[in-house]
């Protein structure tokens, strides 16, 4: 009796729905990202607080879209090369979207240290960089919904540009002259750029990744 069909469906079947777990996950980070900003630049004492009660549900997600990832391994005897490389990447995805998560988190502690502070003269700036790094987060869950080779490659494009803001903002902030008071909004305001250009980065990753799912190829 061939039983092969029965456990490919299974296994099939199982596999869709880490991807689809993976997207609920990648709509709880993108939620982060907007309370991320809400907190930060529109100085919202809920949005901060919010953000750690959220980071628990995608933490939770990691978890679970890991051991599922282990699970799959198991269901084929001799699972194909195509199988392999979307588990690989699947437990790869994983972890940069709990990153991003992380990351989205200490923005908000930040916000809930600035606080106190008057808004900073550089924090249009700081927003603009946030909102960039937000669409690349949007741009690499669709590449991965859509399973978009090209898409996801695009964002590296992106992260250029993240990367000049982090550059220019850093030197800004690192050279004022007419510092008056304490230092630490300036220091919370360079952790906060580092923090956008990691999730810059993890979403770039999260891009090339769906492309290696695609086309076999890093």
């Amino acid at each position: 009796m061939d039983t092969t069909q029965p456990v490919r469906g299974d296994f099939d079947r199982q596999l869709l729905r880490v991807q689809r777990d993976l997207l609920r996950m990648g709509a709880l980070v993108e939620n982060s990202c907007v309370l991320a900003r809400e907190a930060l630049c529109d100085r919202n004492l809920d949005s901060a607080q919010r953000l750690h009660r959220h980071d628990k549900q995608i933490d939770k997600f990691y978890r679970q879209i890991e051991m599922d990832c282990m699970h799959l391994f198991t269901l084929q005897a001799q699972p194909e090369a195509k199988d392999l490389r979307r588990i690989g990447a699947f437990m790869q995805l994983v972890r940069d979207l709990e990153r991003i998560g992380d990351y989205a988190e200490d923005l908000g502690e930040v916000a809930l240290k600035l606080f106190p502070y008057p808004v900073h003269p550089l924090m249009g700036r700081v927003q603009t960089m946030l909102d960039r790094c937000r669409s690349m987060v949007a741009m690499c869950l669709l590449a991965l919904s859509d399973l978009d080779a090209k898409s996801g490659l695009e964002i590296k494009q992106k992260d250029d540009a993240i990367d000049a803001d982090y550059e220019e903002l850093y030197a800004l902030l690192a050279h004022q002259t007419n510092l008056v008071g304490s230092v630490e909004p300036t220091v919370l305001l360079v952790l906060a750029i580092r923090y956008m250009e990691r999730i810059a980065d993890h979403a770039t990753n999260i891009g090339k990744r769906v492309a290696y799912i695609v086309t076999g190829e890093r």
